[in-house]
């Protein structure tokens, strides 16, 4: 049975869904397409919650109803009704776990695409190879959700690794499921480089930022410090005998972005504006998220990249995600893009926890 301050919640969205209707055939509303675009946002995300309350509400009715037949002196008609509870409250209690989930508040990044970022850590030239299969798994797995991937900036190694690869995910969801992929990404295997067959342990940090624009962050000009270069290879091997690549820094928080894969310093430039701007939106949010926890006075698990979150285990076939205790005997499948068992297992224990804040608001 849902509590009462949960109702309150559900009629006041109700409410203002009812309001938002309203608003929206007004005709200066209708004119003014950013308003009417927001507007129209709100109403879209607030329509299932709309229909399963109202849905929920009728059917409460119902039962209602059908224990008064209960009551009955004719044996078949008891039973009928009987048999009408019985489904409708197996119904009811069905849509009160829905309006419990929708009442959860939505993360506004979710819809947003990815910028997503691969260091290796630690374990030299190894760790740079892990980079590299990571960057492989996360191309199939988009590949498989039918979003592009472009690679907007690289720094290979000599042996086919990377030491910072960041691409672009572009696809409805992307954030959605790709943030739960940010954190140290450990390795145990047998290297390549390694003639003597001892199992190494490397690591790779993912970082998973919603792709942002100027409506999300305000940069002035005058705070980036915009440097010009020669582009080079593996190696230090010049690729370009002219000044493309070119680095940004934006001098109030000294993050630093560099882009030399295009051929044209325009096209570098702007790639390396997108980056900044992810990179600008995360630390923002971040600050005011310590700001928040510092007021509450509370010490959180941050889910910050520095924790590790999984483990790649060659010799066992095994990958764990150390944040919900999963171990996998599917190492090669996972590293296939299979990602999604492990990514539906965080997002259930993510609305596990969730659930049971609105349950006790």
């Amino acid at each position: 049975m849902l509590k009462k301050e949960l109702i309150d919640k559900l009629e006041k969205l109700s409410l203002k869904y009812r309001k938002l209707e309203e608003e929206l055939s007004k005709p200066e509303v209708i004119q003014d397409i950013k308003k009417y675009r927001e507007l129209s946002r709100e109403h879209k995300e607030l329509s299932e919650l709309y229909e399963t309350y109202n849905e929920y509400k009728k059917l409460k009715e119902e039962l209602k109803e059908a224990k008064e037949l209960l009551k009955s002196p004719e044996p078949e008609m008891r039973e009928l009704a009987q048999e009408e509870v019985e489904k409708l409250t197996q119904r009811i209690s069905e849509l009160e776990e829905r309006l419990k989930i929708l009442l959860i508040p939505k993360d506004p990044n979710d819809s947003k695409n990815v910028i997503l970022e691969i260091r290796a850590g630690t374990g030299g030239e190894e760790a740079a190879l892990f980079v590299a299969d990571l960057l492989r798994m996360y191309q199939k797995y988009a590949e498989d959700k039918g979003w592009k991937f472009n690679i907007l900036s690289a720094n290979k190694t000599g042996l086919g690794g990377y030491k910072e690869v960041i691409a672009l995910v572009e696809g409805e969801g992307a954030y959605s499921r790709l943030k739960y992929e940010s954190g140290v990404h450990r390795v145990q295997r047998i290297p390549v480089t390694e003639s003597g067959g001892r199992i190494h342990t490397s690591t790779a940090t993912v970082a998973v930022l919603p792709e942002a624009d100027e409506a999300d962050v305000e940069i002035n000009p005058q705070d980036l410090k915009i440097e010009t270069f020669r582009a080079s290879g593996a190696g230090g091997q010049y690729v370009n005998t002219t000044e493309t690549a070119v680095r940004i820094t934006h001098i109030p928080t000294g993050i630093v972005v560099s882009c030399q894969d295009e051929r044209s310093q325009f096209q570098n430039k702007q790639k390396a504006l997108k980056i900044l701007y992810a990179k600008l939106k995360d630390f923002y949010e971040r600050k005011k998220r310590e700001e928040i926890a510092k007021e509450r006075k509370e010490q959180v698990g941050t889910g910050e990249r520095s924790e590790k979150i999984r483990t790649y285990n060659f010799p066992q076939n095994r990958v764990t995600d150390h944040r919900i205790n999963l171990t996998l005997y599917k190492l090669q499948d996972v590293l296939e893009g299979k990602l999604d068992e492990l990514i539906d297992a965080l997002r259930a224990k993510e609305l596990e926890e969730r659930l049971k804040l609105v349950e006790t608001s």
